[in-house]
């Protein structure tokens, strides 16, 4: 435990110091809502206000630029040594590891935060309890310590910072092929099969109702999406790390 405390601190202290790479990783996600609010929104039919339909995709698309972040992160150590240097240390495998996506998950807050109050700005009005709230955040935790996992283990395996961030690009790809800012009800037939049978979907559903106080219809699928994503990427990335790291 204080050897993963210890590298969340230097993950943290790192992020702190590239802020080019911080900064990004808040003005994308609301330059993207305002693009799809202000430009697309209008011509966007929906049964409630655009911008309130939006903001639960646009909180998981946050995700998918955190995690590329992760990705680049552990690349950077595996390919600078410093992995080398930390097996001379009396430290594990997995605290290297939890160090990145604990920052990771850190930057996510802060990136979420920031989206919720530019759209509160744009118009947002979400009508959730406080319960209601506790339960949208604590599935977008789960769902982000799964994906930042899984973002550890590309880290692990890419040869280079570069292929990092193009193994990461599917993280920011897929979330457009799910619900995030048209229903999948329009989607051609073929399209919405993928849509609706991808974690992405259901958890953008479940963070939408929770937020809007609507019924909430996939709630354990995307439990169970997010739970068993995370137990795979974790087992998968710090199986990997402990291997290469032994080479």
């Amino acid at each position: 435990m204080t050897a993963s405390l210890t590298m969340v601190g230097r993950s943290v202290r790192l992020s702190r110091r590239n802020l080019d790479t911080l900064i990004m990783a808040i003005v994308l996600p609301v330059l993207m809502m305002a693009l799809f609010v202000y430009v697309f929104g209008g011509a966007i039919s929906s049964t409630q206000s655009y911008v309130d339909y939006v903001v639960p995709g646009i909180l998981v698309l946050c995700t998918g630029y955190g995690a590329t972040s992760t990705a680049m992160s552990v690349a950077d150590d595996m390919k600078k040594g410093v992995v080398d240097r930390f097996r001379s240390m009396p430290i594990s495998g997995f605290s290297v590891l939890t160090g990145h996506v604990l920052a990771s998950v850190a930057r996510n807050a802060l990136a979420t935060f920031a989206v919720v109050l530019v759209a509160l700005l744009m118009g947002f009005r979400p009508t959730a309890s406080l319960g209601s709230w506790v339960l949208a955040m604590g599935l977008l935790l789960l769902y982000v310590l799964a994906l930042s996992w899984l973002a550890a283990g590309f880290g692990v395996i890419a040869g280079s910072v570069e292929s990092a961030s193009l193994l990461g690009f599917f993280m920011l790809f897929i979330p457009y092929l799910s619900s995030a800012f048209v229903p999948v009800a329009t989607m051609p037939p073929w399209l919405r099969a993928v849509s609706e049978h991808q974690p992405i979907t259901p958890v953008i559903e479940t963070v939408r109702a929770f937020l809007n106080d609507q019924p909430v219809s996939s709630g354990w699928l995307a439990l169970a999406w997010s739970g068993g994503l995370l137990v795979v990427a974790f087992l998968w990335s710090t199986w990997l790390f402990g291997r290469i790291s032994r080479r």
